[in-house]
């Protein structure tokens, strides 16, 4: 698969301290960067206000020293404060008409989709890029709906133009499908916040993108 130029970003991660632990989080996300990841999305479900938006700011130090964009999990108030390039929301969140009315183009949203029939939702209007979740049921997320699996997304890619972004059990052995099947990114958790070495879990699964 080509890069898309509307999201020109192969490996994104999904980062929290508790799926680095014991590993220091930002030094994961530093090393993963270096490795190849493309973006970072800091998803903290647990974490008060203030505590997110500490974290929030100190990825965003890193991120910005690299070039990298930073999405924000759900926060939508944290991401405008901080600057980040997007955020990404679920169907239970902020939604994205209702985020796109009040910060205009200042944030890109991400959209999890978990229904084929939410293509025809209005709330596509004001979304940037779609979040397919998960692609294989994962540990690290556990309020999903369905999983995809490749023919779901070989599906959904024959029924929108929109970036679509696979998560869910990503890792060496299933990426390569993913991405070929009509992936415009990879999203991983796990394969490296959980590996011995980021840099070159990173820089594997960056290889099996090109």
């Amino acid at each position: 698969m080509p890069i898309n130029p509307l999201f020109p970003y192969p490996l994104y991660l999904v980062i929290s301290a508790q799926d680095c632990y014991p590993k220091k989080w930002l030094y994961v996300a530093e090393e993963a960067i270096i490795g190849g990841v493309d973006i970072i999305q800091l998803r903290e479900k647990g974490d008060d206000r203030d505590t997110f938006l500490d974290k929030a700011m100190k990825l965003k130090t890193i991120t910005d020293h690299y070039g990298i964009p930073l999405v924000i999990n759900d926060a939508v108030d944290i991401a405008h404060q901080i600057g980040a390039w997007g955020v990404h929301v679920g169907q239970n969140d902020v939604q994205p008409l209702v985020i796109r009315e009040k910060y205009g183009d200042k944030l890109s949203i991400g959209w999890s989709i978990e229904d084929m029939r939410q293509l025809e939702s209005q709330q596509m209007q004001a979304v940037n890029h779609l979040g397919v979740s998960p692609i294989f049921s994962t540990p690290t997320k556990k309020d999903t709906v369905i999983e995809w699996g490749i023919e779901g997304l070989k599906e959904l890619r024959k029924n929108t133009e929109k970036p679509l972004i696979a998560i869910g059990s990503m890792n060496t052995q299933t990426a390569a499908h993913a991405w070929n099947s009509g992936a415009d990114s990879i999203a991983v958790v796990s394969a490296i916040c959980q590996s011995k070495d980021p840099r070159e879990a990173s820089a594997q699964l960056k290889e099996l993108l090109k």
